[in-house]
């Protein structure tokens, strides 16, 4: 079996003054060193680099490149792989539809993982898209590593679709900014039609600080 190995990274820290931000273009925080100092230090160094369009992941993976020798590749852009859009939740804060919603506040999440936000998409929407990511890259890179720096919702998405289990029960993992989950596709056999054959995925490590 041939693997690709992913290097899932949450970007770093977003300033966002309490509110939600979802797939707002807020810049990320790169200030604090010990954020990637240690994490670049467990990265692979002949991997595929990949972020999503939002600007936060891109001075994220910069941060870390910086700490790395400079013959790298340049960025893969999955869009993707993109946080969840909220609709017309982004821009409120969490206080204020906290109150609105009481007592539907979700305990993990702004809210179940089926619920769509007024000109949003829910988490199972998100888990959808970056599922069609994951497979594609998937087979595009195998036997590579790929570093991918993403964001929360899409970290919890692809845990999802690794683990088999539903929407809702990923969004109880904690996914820290700058933290680093890695999971492994392996292929299945080529031309086999055999049921559970056509690849399977491993779980290595969730929510792996970068201290």
């Amino acid at each position: 079996m041939s693997e690709t190995r992913w290097w899932f990274i949450r970007h770093a820290p977003v300033d966002s003054g309490g509110v939600i931000y979802g797939q707002d273009d807020l810049p990320a925080n790169c200030s604090d060193p010990g954020l990637f100092d240690g994490l670049a230090s467990r990265l692979p160094a002949d991997a595929v680099w990949m972020v999503t369009n939002l600007q936060r992941t891109r001075q994220t993976a910069e941060a870390l490149r910086q700490r790395l020798p400079q013959d790298l590749p340049d960025y893969l852009v999955e869009q993707d792989f993109a946080e969840q859009h909220f609709g017309n939740w982004q821009g409120r804060s969490h206080a204020d539809l906290r109150a609105e919603r009481h007592p539907e506040w979700h305990r993990f999440w702004l809210a179940p993982a089926t619920e769509r936000p007024p000109e949003g998409e829910s988490f199972a929407d998100l888990t959808a898209r970056a599922g069609r990511a994951l497979r594609r890259h998937s087979e595009a890179q195998q036997g590579r590593d790929v570093i991918c720096v993403a964001h929360g919702g899409t970290i919890r998405a692809v845990l999802s679709i690794a683990l088999d289990i539903e929407p809702e029960r990923a969004l109880a993992f904690s996914v820290e900014n700058c933290s680093l989950t890695r999971i492994d596709w392996f292929a299945g056999s080529a031309g086999s039609h055999l049921p559970g054959d056509e690849g399977t995925w491993r779980v290595v490590t969730v929510n792996l600080p970068p201290r």
